[in-house]
């Protein structure tokens, strides 16, 4: 009793107690079904394992039943007592096994079983088996085997019983679980009627009403009349809920009155407020309307002043003009300059306004310097898919610089709609603001110019130029100063670093800590009153570069604003003076040296009387060292002549095999530990060059080789032709060379700076003079070295084609194959001419008449013609023969050579001769000059024009 009260108080109590209820008649019944389960199978376990165990002991007193049967059916094993101990012992044991079987045995079966099992073992123990011993002959078979086979017959029906009951057994249990089972299912369905019967109950106290609460408030809210049929009796929540809806109601009601007195004031505001809404409509749309001016104006003031780069800004002032006029179209383009923006204008339409700029409305523009509109029938092309008459009108406005001089011309055009006065005056005040970013434009390239001019001018100056601030900071450079900063390095990447940076990015790249002291000081001695010329060295590390740095402080009304340095490459410069020291040194051993020798055997001689084979002796070593000092004075003189251009070379052709040979002859004469090799591995031999220069060159690399292989050793000399070079390459087994030394080899006065080198002795002379020599022959040297292992020197030469056989001056026999035409009046010219050109190995064709030369010309045309301005009266002239071979196409590529006593040297040229020779000349000059043009033509298939020569030159 005390318990209902304090459930019918709440409804989640009434809910939780009767699920509550449920769960735990479900719980009782599915126990209940589930112990009797376990019962059931329990009980099956225990009838099943009596059984089986009943099966195996019946089972294994049969088999030891079996065994004493064959044991004792043996008539040998009568007397056989391992037999009969066996025989004790199965019968203990079956004994043993039925006294277990008599303790399980439940049924009368079973009873009737164990007593049949005693009286058999009984007799078959007892009786049967000691006098089967005592008298087997006397045992008949035939009894016992009957009463054995009852005996099986007897056990074999009654393990078939003990099977009969085990499937009895299963079945009862299947039976049992059955209907156990159908219990569990009725009992299932009997629980979900209960439970829907609760759900019912829950639905019809809870649901319901619930249900009702909801129709009423609905109708409340529809504006209806509510009424509540929940019981108020009722002490959940749903009674306090009614009691609570109810005075709701009645409040909503009274509220609602209320309500509708207060709505019929507000019904009067809302129209007094929807008036001012109108209004405020009209003024925001005003204020949008200035707003949206203002953003156009915005962003034309920002687009005109954001950049300076001139295009960008008239098609900022063209676009945002447009927007902010409503134009259709627009242009601005500059008076005095090529430039200009349009929007919505075809590139002919820009031209065309570009063309004239200067006349029809502009002219008006520039005169009135005013703006003004006008109104014009729409063109074809503007009118689109309209067919009526339509007006566009058209704004032009100029823009004033500060002098009042039109610089820019602004026209918009706008269909259908008038420009209005106030338009034409704000567009005006936003052409003022356009003048002044026009103005600054101009003003910026101005300025932009003048730098870069000055820029210009300070990359053209091959020193470096830094300028400086008061602290460090990098104001200007110019290319060379970057270039010696960084390499690849622009003025624009340095200009503003700060002292640290710039200042330790270049110490870096010098050797010690030289640039940064040296730069410390001098600024700090600066402010100094002396003003003497302030300077340092320093040499950077990987490029080696040697360079000098000048500064100055810089001054403005007597107060210092910065510093100026001036770097200045002095590579070349310090080299020389390396060079210079070098060569003092070298020149005063070289020279004293031998000088030494011929001043002490001279006095010697004239001192003292010797024998004449002591004087014969001295003399030769007088000579010798004279002939050393005549060697060191003409590669000294070689090299002055080098440098400054005068060096002759006389070339000829030269067969490069007997030159070879003559220097390794002359040279094994002073050699005994060396092995001179000669390896000839092509047959063009053939060079056009100087033989005296050519031997002095190979000499010089030769002796070099010998020279520097104080330990003997084979030098091979290995002539062979590389693309069109004849190539010959002296390789040694000497000292070697350096590698860091190898770019520095062909320079002058250079030695390697090695102690066994120095020993050995020398100028440095040799290789440079050898470098000149086969560079003047068209060629190049090449040395391939490692250092301690010995040096590979390769001479590369142009090789010369021969095109057939004959003699030149020094007897070798080569002639060459080329036809040459010579047209000239003069016949004792001509005959000089002829035998000059044939003794060189031409084949020559003489004519004195211009108009036969030119027929013979064109049926065999030869390899080049010398040809005479004068002829004889009425025939063609030089110039006409000139004239005609150049217009024809076969004759054309035939070099011409012109021979005269006219000096009209530009004309002949002009008109495409290879050489212009004036009489009188060495008729040497112009076979030479053939040659070498016929020569270079066959090597390089071009043409070349040499340079004619002076009277006293030879080429």
């Amino acid at each position: 009793m005390k318990l209902n009260p304090y459930i019918t108080k709440s409804l989640s109590r009434q809910v939780v107690s009767l699920m509550t209820g449920c769960i735990i008649l479900f719980i009782a019944g599915t126990g209940i079904l589930f112990f009797q389960l376990q019962s059931l199978h329990a009980e099956y376990i225990h009838h099943r394992q009596t059984i089986v165990e009943k099966q195996l002991l019946v089972e294994d007193i049969l088999d030891q039943y079996h065994t004493v049967f064959l044991n004792s059916a043996s008539k040998n094993v009568v007397n056989n007592e391992e037999v009969k101990e066996q025989a004790v012992q199965e019968e203990t044991s079956i004994r043993k096994k039925m006294e277990q079987f008599k303790a399980i045995a439940t049924s009368k079966e079973d009873r009737n079983m164990s007593n049949r099992l005693e009286a058999f073992s009984d007799y078959y123990f007892s009786e049967h088996l000691p006098s089967f011993r005592a008298s087997p002959e006397n045992m008949g078979g035939t009894q016992i085997s009957a009463q054995i086979s009852d005996f099986r017959s007897l056990i074999k029906s009654y393990l078939g019983n003990l099977t009969e009951k085990r499937d009895e057994n299963v079945k009862d249990l299947t039976k049992e679980q059955s209907i156990l089972q159908g219990v569990f299912v009725g009992f299932v369905l009997i629980f979900l009627v209960i439970f829907l019967f609760i759900i019912r109950s829950i639905i019809r106290n809870i649901g319901k009403p619930l249900a009702d609460f909801s129709a009423a408030a609905n109708e409340i809210a529809a504006g209806r009349d509510a009424v509540i049929t929940v019981n108020e009796s009722r002490k959940d929540e749903l009674g306090v809920l009614s009691i609570a809806f109810k005075k709701m109601v009645s409040s909503v009601q009274e509220k609602e009155q209320e309500l509708m007195a207060h709505n019929e004031e507000l019904l009067a505001q809302q129209d007094e407020l929807q008036a001012q809404q109108n209004e405020l409509q009209v003024t925001l749309g005003i204020i949008r309307d200035n707003e949206q001016k203002l953003t156009r104006r915005n962003e034309l003031i920002n687009g005109i002043s954001s950049t300076l780069n001139k295009n960008e800004v008239l098609k900022s002032i063209v676009f945002n003009m447009s927007k902010i006029i409503s134009a259709d179209r627009g242009m601005i383009a500059l008076v005095h300059e090529d430039a200009s923006s349009s929007f919505g204008i075809s590139e002919n339409g820009v031209k065309q306004f570009r063309n004239n700029i200067h006349s029809g409305l502009n002219y008006r523009l520039l005169k009135e310097k005013k703006p003004f509109t006008i109104k014009r029938e729409q063109l074809d092309a503007e009118k689109g898919y309209h067919e009526n008459t339509n007006y566009s009108y058209d704004l032009y406005l100029p823009v004033l610089s500060t002098f009042q001089e039109v610089d820019a011309i602004m026209v918009f055009s706008r269909y259908g709609t008038p420009f209005t006065d106030q338009e034409v005056e704000e567009c005006e005040t936003l052409a003022k603001q356009i003048s002044t970013s026009l103005d600054k434009i101009k003003l910026y390239e101005q300025t932009e110019g003048n730098r870069r001019l000055n820029q210009d001018i300070l990359n053209t100056i091959k020193e470096g130029i830094q300028l400086i601030d008061q602290d460090g900071k990098v104001v200007q450079v110019n290319q060379p100063f970057c270039d010696i900063y960084k390499a690849g390095s622009t003025p624009e990447q340095i200009i503003d670093l700060t002292w640290e940076k710039w200042s330790a990015e270049m110490s870096d790249q010098t050797e010690g800590d030289r640039f940064l002291r040296s730069l410390d000081e001098a600024i700090q001695h600066l402010e100094e009153a002396n003003h003497e010329q302030r300077s340092f060295t320093f040499k950077k590390k990987e490029t080696n570069q040697v360079i000098k740095v000048y500064f100055e402080a810089l001054r403005y009304r007597e107060e210092g604003f910065g510093t100026i340095l001036v770097y200045r490459d002095i590579t070349k410069e310090y080299e020389v003076d390396q060079m210079k020291s070098e060569f003092v040194s070298t020149v005063s051993h070289e020279l004293r040296t031998p000088l030494a020798s011929v001043l002490g055997f001279t006095e010697l001689m004239l001192n003292k009387p010797l024998k004449p084979e002591r004087q014969t002796k001295y003399l030769q070593t007088i000579y010798n060292e004279a002939k050393r000092l005549t060697a060191l004075i003409n590669d000294f003189l070689d090299v002055q002549k080098m440098e400054s251009g005068k060096q002759i070379y006389e070339k000829k052709y030269v067969e490069i095999l007997p030159l070879i040979q003559k220097v390794i002859e002359h040279l094994e004469i002073n050699t005994e530990h060396h092995d001179i090799q000669l390896q000839i591995e092509t047959s063009d031999l053939m060079i056009l060059g100087d033989r005296i220069k050519i031997e002095q060159a190979f000499t010089n690399l030769l002796s070099n080789s010998i020279k520097y292989s104080p330990d003997g050793g084979r030098i091979l000399v290995r002539v062979h032709t590389r693309n069109d070079m004849l190539s010959i390459d002296i390789e040694d087994e000497g000292l070697g060379i350096p590698k860091e030394s190898l770019p520095h080899l062909f320079q002058k006065f250079y030695r390697v700076d090695n102690s066994d080198r120095r020993r050995i002795g020398g100028t440095g002379l040799g290789l440079a003079i050898v470098d000149e020599i086969i560079k003047s022959h068209g060629g190049q040297v090449t040395v391939v070295s490692q250092y301690g292992q010995g040096s590979t020197f390769t001479i590369s030469l142009p090789r010369v084609t021969q095109k057939g056989m004959g003699s030149n001056h020094d007897g070798q026999s080569i002639k060459l194959s080329y036809e040459i035409m010579v047209i000239e009046d003069d016949i004792n010219l001509a005959e000089l001419l002829k035998y000059e050109l044939m003794d060189s190995g031409f084949h020559v064709n003489y004519f004195n008449s211009g108009r036969k030369a030119f027929q013979e010309l064109k049926k065999s045309p030869p390899d080049a013609i010398v040809l005479d301005i004068l002829l004889e009266e009425g025939e063609m002239d030089g110039w006409g023969i000139l004239r005609e071979l150049k217009v024809s196409a076969g004759l054309k590529e035939i070099p011409v050579f012109i021979s005269t006593a006219l000096d009209e040297r530009e004309k002949g040229l002009s008109l495409g001769a290879k050489d212009y020779l004036v009489k009188p000349y060495k008729p040497s000059q112009l076979s030479k000059v053939i040659m070498h043009t016929l020569l270079s033509n066959s090597k390089k298939g071009q043409i070349l024009i040499p340079h004619s020569c002076n009277e006293d030159e030879q080429v």
